[in-house]
C-alpha cells in the first residue's frame, strides 16, 4: 500500500471545503468522514451496507451512506462517489477506483499525484 497526502477542494451542493486528502492505492473506494460529508452534500443511503477491512487485522469499518462530490486538485476538477465512513482516520481518502477512473498515478519519489489532463475534458461525439 502506498500513500500521498495532498490538499484538495471538495465541492458539493451545500458548499466547498479545502481538506488534506490521502491518495491511497490500498482501498478500492474513496471515502469521507460523516461530519465533512454532511457539510458538503446531501447524504444518501447505500442499498446495502458495505464492510471494509482496515490495516489492523480483524478490524472492519462499515459504510451505510454515500455522497457524490467534485474535488479539485492542481486546477483540475474530478468527481466521484465517496463512502461515508464513521471512524475514518483521514477527512478524505481517494481510493484506487477513483484514481483508475481518472488515470491518476502516484509518484512517490516526487510525492506527487500525476494527472493526465486529457481525461478531464468532456468529449461529445
Amino acid at each position: 500500500m502506498a500513500v500521498i497526502q495532498k490538499t484538495i477542494r471538495c465541492v458539493g451542493s451545500k458548499g466547498s471545503q479545502e481538506v488534506l486528502a490521502l491518495f491511497d492505492s490500498g482501498p478500492t473506494y474513496s471515502s469521507i468522514r460523516p461530519d465533512l460529508a454532511g457539510q458538503l452534500e446531501i447524504i444518501l443511503p447505500l442499498p446495502e451496507p458495505m464492510e471494509f477491512t482496515t490495516a489492523t487485522e480483524g478490524e472492519y469499518l462499515t459504510a451505510r451512506q454515500r455522497v457524490s462530490l467534485n474535488f479539485h486538485l492542481d486546477g483540475y476538477r474530478f468527481s466521484d462517489e465517496f463512502m461515508v465512513i464513521p471512524g475514518l482516520s483521514e477527512p478524505v481518502i481517494i481510493g484506487a477506483a477513483t484514481m483508475q477512473k481518472w488515470r491518476m498515478k502516484l509518484d512517490f519519489e516526487a510525492d506527487e499525484v500525476i494527472i493526465d489532463p486529457r481525461v478531464t475534458k468532456l468529449r461529445l461525439l
